[in-house]
């Protein structure tokens, strides 16, 4: 019986909760917002001070948040690195989000090392814009100077740990984010420090990998530290989610992501072999396309997303014959960056706005289940969906995405997972220091609650409307999917 905390610390800001460390039932919460200045095309920052991801903790931690509390756990951004020098100071400003200038830079790193199948093969992910390797080799690029001073490289979570534990000798880190650096292999579980090199240029240290249920150490002030993760790998923990789940992210983008019991190595890219926060991995596919689909559509048509949804449980499964490839920023999944959207199956009769409305939730829909469908193809068990993102409670997602993935859908209550997430492994860590959890065997909070909605008997209408969808994207992207699947197409 105690309390615990989870923190996470976003590009935005920083948050904690207190949760009862046997049923997990938050007691207390805090929050602070972090003032960084957008780019001057303002877009989201791409350098941010880490001074002020301390600074947000203490902010947030204020008025008595942490009283009584005997462990945290630490999760953070993962599209950030922290180069350091030979003092542990920062080189430069950390250097974060998913900056598209560093694109060149992953193209140079996919030639160095052979190709995409290449580095598949090695860590699991192929180099993009916003991971840390490129990260890397950007610096490298374009702060020679700055670069050739880097003797340590960290991740937000790591730097956050390493501060909160007074600066100790030993740096550490967790699996889970280690696997989104693009220098550390979830097959293998071991660095490649050859990767940083290519990379920067020469040699720089890396944090020591924790076990999952390992402690990072104590605070001058003798709170215990868990070993931490990812952002991705904190709100997965949080939700709950074990064998046959899997979460469908929807953003502007889409991701889907799933517990899986090894790393799968994937030589077109297109999976992300992550590893978990609790020894396991959690292959990620993502998409590049998801409510901005919606939100064109709404506009198009003159309504908000409540109203597009309206509008598209007006028409019927398959929208008249009118299908949508969502792939108006290109697409990920299948591999068509430079590509543009496609509107099929125009007749006067589908030229409603209903029927437009429902070709743009089951474009969005299937797409996703194209995603899934990846992670099928592979061997990942995929028998219950957790729907998460602002869109995901419109009654023309809960009523479509059962038939189309196939599957139960769960849309949770709204919640902060991710630090839900951290805290969950922080009781872990205190469990097992205090002899009363075993190492593989985390603390047993509820899983997430929220609506339940399952296909029913509509499986073999989700699968006609995904077959239409699927004739228009190999007839207008020939063998793309097949591609960048690995599968033949459907």
């Amino acid at each position: 019986m105690g309390i615990v905390a989870g923190l996470d610390s976003s590009l935005d800001s920083t948050r904690i909760v207190v949760c009862d460390t046997d049923t997990g039932a938050v007691i207390r919460e805090g929050y602070a917002a972090h003032h960084t200045a957008p780019e001057p095309d303002g877009g989201k920052p791409t350098r941010a001070d880490p001074q002020a991801w301390l600074m947000g903790f203490g902010e947030a931690a204020g008025g008595g948040l942490l009283e009584g509390v005997q462990a945290i756990g630490v999760s953070a951004q993962q599209q950030g690195v922290v180069p350091l020098d030979h003092h542990g100071n920062a080189v430069c400003p950390a250097l974060v989000g998913n900056d598209p200038r560093e694109q060149g830079a992953a193209t140079d790193l996919i030639d160095a090392l052979g190709g995409r199948y290449a580095w598949a093969q090695a860590v699991g992910c192929v180099p993009e814009a916003g991971r840390a390797v490129t990260k890397l080799r950007q610096l490298a690029r374009t702060e020679p100077a700055a670069a050739e001073r880097v003797a340590a490289v960290a991740q937000p979570h790591d730097w956050l740990t390493w501060q909160l534990l007074g600066r100790p000798a030993r740096r550490t880190t967790d699996r889970g984010d280690a696997s989104g650096t693009g220098y550390w292999s979830a097959a293998d579980g071991s660095w490649r420090p050859d990767l940083v090199e290519l990379a920067l240029g020469h040699q720089a240290g890396l944090p020591e990998v924790l076990a999952p249920a390992e402690a990072a150490g104590r605070t001058p002030e003798g709170l215990l530290i868990s070993a931490g993760t990812g952002e991705t790998m904190a709100a997965a923990f949080g939700l709950g989610i074990s064998d046959g789940d899997a979460v469908v992210s929807l953003g502007a983008s889409g991701s889907v992501s799933a517990i899986h019991h090894s790393a799968l190595a994937d030589p077109t890219g297109t999976i992300t072999s992550f590893a978990d926060a609790t020894g396991r991995h959690l292959p990620v596919v993502r998409t590049q396309n998801a409510v901005r689909a919606l939100r064109g559509t709404a506009e198009l048509l003159g309504v908000d997303l409540p109203g597009l949804s309206e509008l598209a449980l007006r028409s019927t499964p398959g929208a008249h014959g009118l299908v949508l490839l969502p792939y108006l920023d290109g697409e990920r999944t299948p591999e068509l960056p430079h590509t543009a959207g496609t509107l099929a199956g125009l007749r006067r009769e589908s030229m409603k706005p209903e029927h437009l409305a429902r070709a743009a939730f089951e474009g969005m829909l299937c797409g996703l289940a194209d995603a899934l469908g990846v992670l099928r193809a592979r061997g990942v068990q995929v028998r219950r969906v957790f729907l998460l993102g602002s869109a995901a409670g419109l009654p023309a997602v809960t009523r479509l995405a059962p038939a189309l993935f196939g599957a139960r859908v769960v849309v949770p209550e709204a919640a902060d997972y991710t630090t839900l997430g951290a805290a969950r492994q922080a009781a872990w860590a205190l469990g097992v220091h205090d002899g009363r959890l075993g190492a593989y065997d985390p603390p047993v909070w509820p899983a997430a609650a929220g609506e339940v909605h399952d296909p029913g008997e509509d499986v073999a209408v989700g699968q006609a409307v995904h077959q239409q969808y699927a004739a228009v994207r190999d007839e207008r992207h020939p063998g793309a999917f097949a591609a960048t699947s690995g599968q033949t197409a459907t």
